[in-house]
């Protein structure tokens, strides 16, 4: 195990992953000798060479065009989006193409082994058109699989799994924590499952669920309900699609309660979701209404981000108003 923060884990899976695998291309705007705008390709052009780390054009679309070709072809592709508020161009490529290839060829050809890596999310001061979480665009769409680690080991594993799964997956890096999460990582090539759930903190109160970066700021939110006895099980659903049904439902059987938080807009977030399918499961359970602690319906602002971001402050009002409904 060596310390490592979050883009060193992503650095460190790419290494493990083309070292493995000699059909491994990564590629993106800027991703080679740069390293990246974060620097989470750094030294991948020095190492594998040109052919298999290299730039592309400023053209979102033409990356994925050319990566679901590439993917549908045989080769591993590792395509980056230099900002995940920059991937909707490549919107009609990801839905109508990457999703939809292994169907609508009857399973004569697939882009299973495309993974598309973006950074999101807010907290760093970057305004409308760097801040945005657009996982719920995507979870509409059958046919791939959406993951969103919350730190650096959850990063190499989560990472090395998808970009092995024979799906394609769309894998969204919290940008906030590139840096800030440091923990232990196993040097080793390792995997963590993909749709699956992890139950960070058992509880009987009340089921607390985010994913990525959220998931710290709901930890702190719950260390302040303890200081009050409020027994929190916090959930990191780290996929989006598919989401871990069951074990979401097991906790909120026990505790009769569900929070749900993530920077996302409230309006047709992945909240939404997860509560109707958690309603349906679960009502006879419940002991209050389900909540959700999330971004405002606005355009993400830059002078009043603190306002608009889901803090520890608001779900920690949203659990006493949930425990003592």
């Amino acid at each position: 195990m060596i310390k490592m923060n979050m883009l060193q884990a992503v650095n460190n899976a790419l290494v493990t992953a083309m070292e493995a695998d000699e059909t491994a291309m990564v590629f993106g705007e800027d991703v080679g000798h740069f390293g990246g705008v974060f620097r989470a390709t750094s030294h991948l052009q020095e190492k594998f060479g040109k052919a298999r780390c290299f730039n592309t054009p400023l053209t979102e679309q033409g990356i994925i065009g050319f990566a679901n070709g590439l993917a549908s072809q045989g080769s591993t592709a590792i395509a980056e989006i230099q900002f995940a508020d920059y991937i909707f161009p490549a919107f009609d490529q990801i839905v109508n193409e990457t999703a939809k290839f292994r169907y609508r060829s009857g399973g004569q050809f697939t882009c299973g082994s495309l993974t598309i890596r973006t950074p999101y999310g807010g907290g760093i001061a970057g305004g409308l058109y760097h801040s945005q979480s657009p996982e719920a665009f995507f979870a509409h769409i059958p046919g791939m699989k959406i993951v969103v680690p919350r730190n650096p080991y959850q990063a190499k594993g989560l990472l090395l799994a998808s970009i092995r799964d024979d799906n394609p997956v769309l894998f969204m890096e919290p940008k906030r924590l590139y840096r800030a999460s440091v923990g232990e990582v196993p040097e080793e090539d390792y995997e963590l499952p993909l749709g699956k759930a992890d139950v960070i903190s058992q509880g009987s109160d009340i089921t607390v669920l985010a994913w990525g970066a959220q998931v710290e700021v709901v930890e702190k939110a719950v260390e302040m309900a303890s200081s009050d006895g409020i027994s929190c099980e916090v959930i990191d659903l780290r996929s989006i699609l598919p989401w871990d049904v069951e074990t979401v439902c097991q906790s909120v059987e026990k505790t009769g309660r569900l929070l749900v938080s993530h920077e996302a807009p409230l309006t047709g977030g992945f909240a939404s979701e997860i509560s109707a399918t958690v309603q349906e499961r679960c009502f006879l359970n419940l002991e209050s209404p389900i909540s959700r602690v999330c971004g405002l319906d606005t355009p993400y602002p830059l002078a009043h981000e603190k306002e608009y971001m889901p803090d520890h402050l608001k779900i920690y009002e949203a659990i006493k108003h949930s425990v003592n409904y």
